[in-house]
């Protein structure tokens, strides 16, 4: 065996097995969003401008795209053919590069994220408890019950949009039949910023998550690109 065929078959292995983990992750990760979706709707979207951006729809199309990636990598690695080391090289490119893009988009207009996804909050305030909106108001109580805060800013959120001095149950420390209209039992924390505050608290986890996926992907776009190259040699050799 040559010394080109021979480097060319470690390559291989190493994509192959480095794209297998690859796929088995996103079946994973695609795993998890139906579950989700099947068996927990109250991981449903608190946004109703973007109804599909719920974390059950977030899992199933990142595992989707994953498995899709993942696999066309296999099958460039085992038939060692150049289109499909190329289809995988640019994909993951143009992944990677709209990963970096929204990182940076995100970074710079950060203010005017806050503060849109704040009002687009408010505004979904209004459908709480409402026909087809049981998952929208399922993640509302949660979200108040588990960060022991209410509305948006503050209990005047609900004010506002129930148009009377009340709350939702979720809101009270104290479940009772008149707790929704006693404000001395209410939780007097936002709940945005409590959620914001608790991102913020565990960043460094979703950073090392962040980290991960990117050196995944540069790894993949080296072997990718090295195997297309040793493949392209090979060729003209044996030729």
């Amino acid at each position: 065996m040559s010394l080109s065929r021979g480097c060319l078959l470690c390559i291989k292995v190493q994509m192959f097995i480095f794209n297998l983990i690859f796929w088995l992750g996103g079946c994973g990760i695609l795993g998890v969003g139906v579950w989700l979706a099947v068996t927990q709707g109250k991981f449903a979207t608190l946004s109703h401008a973007f109804p599909s951006l719920s974390a059950a729809s977030l899992f199933m199309v990142a595992g989707s795209v994953i498995m899709v990636v993942g696999f066309i990598g296999c099958l460039g690695a085992l038939t060692e053919h150049r289109c499909l080391l190329l289809t995988f090289f640019v994909v993951l490119l143009v992944i990677f590069l709209l990963e970096v893009v929204g990182m940076l988009l995100f970074i710079t207009l950060r203010d005017k994220f806050h503060k849109y996804a704040e009002v687009d909050l408010k505004a979904s305030l209004q459908f709480y408890d409402q026909e087809g909106n049981q998952g929208l108001t399922n993640a509302w109580d949660l979200v108040q019950i588990e960060f022991h805060c209410c509305g948006v800013g503050n209990y005047t959120d609900w004010e506002v949009i129930l148009k009377e001095h009340s709350v939702p149950k979720s809101c009270c420390r104290e479940v009772t039949e008149r707790c929704t209209s006693d404000s001395d039992v209410w939780w007097k924390d936002p709940c945005y910023m409590k959620v914001q505050k608790y991102v913020s608290d565990n960043i460094s986890f979703v950073w090392i998550f962040a980290a991960c996926i990117i050196v995944i992907q540069v790894l993949g776009l080296v072997f990718s690109l090295v195997m297309y190259c040793q493949v392209v040699k090979a060729e003209k050799n044996y030729e």
